[in-house]
């Protein structure tokens, strides 16, 4: 009994010491190369400021922190291997609105959760979609552009990045609150932007770094912008909800999940460090110039934004018809 007993605290003691090593693991990460996945292709919206915040995360805790894009199905593949990956704090994701709010209720058969299955760290920004029209377009302000599609009778076509994504569902939202028709025409990515750009097709909802430089340039005009205020890369582009149709709030947003399971020392840390970076002079100034509102702010603040944009989306998908297989 003795000899029990002796063996029971001898594992106790172990346990105990075991424990402060764990913290003082959790409180040293990352010790080596940090993988961070963007579940789209090179380019776009999420893979740039995925790299932008990288490339500060790793001067600021010495460490790489090595951008890897993993696309397909609609963000689903790259989100796919995060909720699969160890919980270490050693893969993470910057993910955005499709995969985060919007799949669960436009697959049919989503292999996992993403509201469970991974842990907010933190919002990095908000990215408004804009209203843009070719210049072939005889519309200057929304009101002319709904009495111009009003007129046309199904006559328009807009292009979008995909179906059920927020450039789709923006155009569907927009259709039925304007009361007109119009053809949707589903592109993978960037060649939703290149139709349009050539006159195929007429209108569309892009993220703001997509067409910025094409709006400065003169070969897109921009209607309003899809978020509830005024974005502040261009201040001077009214929004849909301001233009006549209150409550219309259809934009992107980007920012940091984990695994599920995550130590929260690393979730508080990564949360803490990227706060720091996006209220940074220098990189505010820079994701404002290219169309991108920088946020920050609390784990818990953003697992309730997520939660809230995944029951407006399950909305909008259930009535727009999307469905995927």
């Amino acid at each position: 009994m003795n000899r029990l007993i002796h063996r029971f605290g001898a594992l106790v003691a172990a346990v105990a010491c075991l424990q402060p090593l764990a913290a003082r693991a959790q409180a040293e990460w990352p010790a080596k190369p940090v993988r961070v996945v963007v579940a789209f292709t090179a380019g776009g919206t999420t893979d740039l400021l995925a790299r932008s915040v990288s490339q500060q995360l790793a001067e600021r805790l010495k460490q790489p922190f090595i951008v890897d894009n993993k696309p397909g199905a609609g963000g689903n593949i790259g989100t796919g291997e995060v909720v699969r990956a160890a919980p270490d704090g050693y893969t993470l994701i910057v993910n955005s609105v499709g995969p985060m709010a919007v799949n669960q209720s436009l697959y049919k058969k989503l292999p996992f959760q993403p509201l469970s299955d991974l842990e907010p760290v933190v919002q990095i920004a908000d990215v408004p979609n804009v209203l843009v029209v070719h210049p072939s377009v005889k519309a200057n302000t929304l009101a002319e552009f709904v009495a111009l599609a009003r007129a046309d009778k199904g006559a328009m076509n807009y292009s979008s990045t995909g179906i059920g994504t927020s450039s789709h569902l923006a155009g569907f939202m927009l259709s039925q609150r304007g009361g007109f028709e119009a053809i949707h025409v589903p592109y993978k990515g960037a060649e939703a932007l290149k139709d349009l750009l050539a006159g195929r097709v007429q209108f569309m909802f892009a993220t703001i770094p997509s067409v910025i430089q094409h709006i400065r340039g003169g070969a897109l005009r921009p209607l309003a912008v899809s978020s509830p205020k005024r974005s502040r890369s261009m201040p001077e582009v009214p929004t849909v909800a301001e233009s006549g149709y209150p409550g219309f709030e259809a934009g992107s947003w980007f920012g940091f999940f984990a695994p599920k399971g995550t130590p929260p020392a690393v979730v508080r840390k990564l949360n803490a460090a990227v706060n720091e970076i996006v209220a940074l002079p220098d990189i505010e100034r820079q994701m404002v110039q290219e169309g991108a509102d920088p946020i920050g702010g609390t784990p818990d603040a953003f697992g309730r934004f997520v939660r809230a944009e995944h029951e407006k989306w399950r909305v909008v998908v259930r009535d727009s018809g999307a469905t995927i297989d």
